[in-house]
């Protein structure tokens, strides 16, 4: 890895309910200039699609300027099973191992609050827009992914149309 690098420690679950703030620290990063991503998955107990599709828009992004990588560090098979699955290894390079994250403060969601309608919606949009990596990054997770895109594109055309 070659020069400041972003570090994330995923605790828990990656989840479509923090991918949202995921997205905006990495587009925040990405905007200050950060090209080097590492992503730690040793405290992490799961991650859906919805996560791995934003980290895939993260190191697509990266591709799209030319430069940069999202590493993943220590995932675990179970962990390596899903992203291998949905053609993810393409995009990542991932190890089993790796350094430790420095030791820092967590990132708490901060600012304004919500209404619930607005998050809802801004939810679905980061949903969309994470399945949508996915397919970019594999195009045969179009088929697995499907009616999840048919079923978010309808959800966020209603809620702008019933406004």
């Amino acid at each position: 890895m070659k020069g400041p690098t972003v570090w994330v420690r995923v605790e828990g679950k990656g989840s479509f309910l923090n991918s949202g703030s995921l997205k905006e620290f990495a587009r925040e990063m990405l905007d200050r200039g950060y090209r080097e991503f590492v992503v730690d998955l040793a405290d992490c107990a799961m991650m859906d699609s919805t996560f791995m599709g934003t980290m895939a828009s993260v190191a697509l992004r990266l591709k799209e300027l030319g430069h940069g990588h999202l590493h993943i560090v220590h995932c675990g098979n179970r962990s390596q099973e899903l992203l291998s699955g949905l053609g993810l290894d393409q995009i990542f390079d991932i190890h089993g191992n790796g350094a430790r994250a420095p030791e820092c403060e967590s990132l708490e969601r901060s600012g304004k609050l919500q209404s619930p309608e607005v998050q809802k919606k801004a939810q679905a949009q980061t949903m969309l827009e994470a399945h949508e990596a996915l397919c970019e990054a594999a195009p045969e997770n179009l088929f697995r992914f499907k009616d999840v895109l048919d079923f978010l594109k309808q959800d966020l055309h209603h809620e702008t149309s019933s406004k």
